[in-house]
């Protein structure tokens, strides 16, 4: 979404050109293949080293239960790094090359703002994406801190990386949209209204 942008807004005239369907496809094929082969180097892996019987012995559902070759441990810490690393540069020079094609094309005060915002937004949003490749590094330290608050530390790390990020977004550029956000408004008033008119007639009925 960061390169689409940059090249919309630097490169307009070859937007067309560059972001075609078939490049779109390939694109996304090959961001699920690099994001794929990690874990299937460890289920191979697994399948070489492990015994018969590990196949068939049960175990909580845990990612260091199941890769158990401290290998793997390294292997998914650096896989980890280098695609944090790649995606945190790529956001980092695409939107601060946007900000700054936004505020030569503009001389408007206010645009420039708009067009901060927004940038800032997609920012955010992607940054907290960007989460997933730390979670299980920071998983690990806070068991270190607090041992024996492991379910804890997963549910709350589940709902910081995976559901937060998804859930604040729609409702950050809903707000944002005029026309969303006055029918959300009316919406609330109307709440309000009822909730008030009911709570008036339970009052006169006593």
């Amino acid at each position: 979404m960061a390169i689409e942008r940059y090249i919309a807004i630097c490169e307009p005239l070859r937007h067309a050109q560059i972001c075609t369907v078939q490049r779109t496809y390939f694109f996304i094929g090959f961001i699920w293949f690099i994001c794929v082969v990690p874990d299937i180097t460890d289920l191979f892996i697994t399948l070489a080293t492990e015994p018969i019987g590990f196949f068939h012995s049960s175990v909580m559902c845990l990612r260091q239960n199941i890769f158990k070759d401290p290998v793997l441990l390294y292997k998914r810490q650096a896989f980890d790094a280098i695609y944090f690393s790649l995606v945190f540069l790529t956001l980092i020079y695409t939107y601060l090359k946007i900000l700054f094609a936004a505020r030569a094309i503009s001389s408007e005060k206010t645009s420039i703002q708009k067009a901060r915002n927004t940038i800032l937004l997609h920012g955010v949003q992607l940054l907290m994406c960007m989460l997933s490749y730390i979670s299980p590094s920071v998983e690990v330290i806070l068991n270190m801190i607090f041992p024996g608050r492991i379910l804890e530390i997963r549910y709350a790390n589940y709902l910081i990386v995976y559901i937060m990020p998804r859930f604040l977004s729609p409702i950050i550029y809903g707000v944002r949209d005029q026309k969303f956000c006055r029918y959300l408004r009316r919406y609330f008033i109307i709440v309000q209204c009822k909730s008030s008119t009911r709570v008036y007639g339970q009052e006169e009925d006593i």
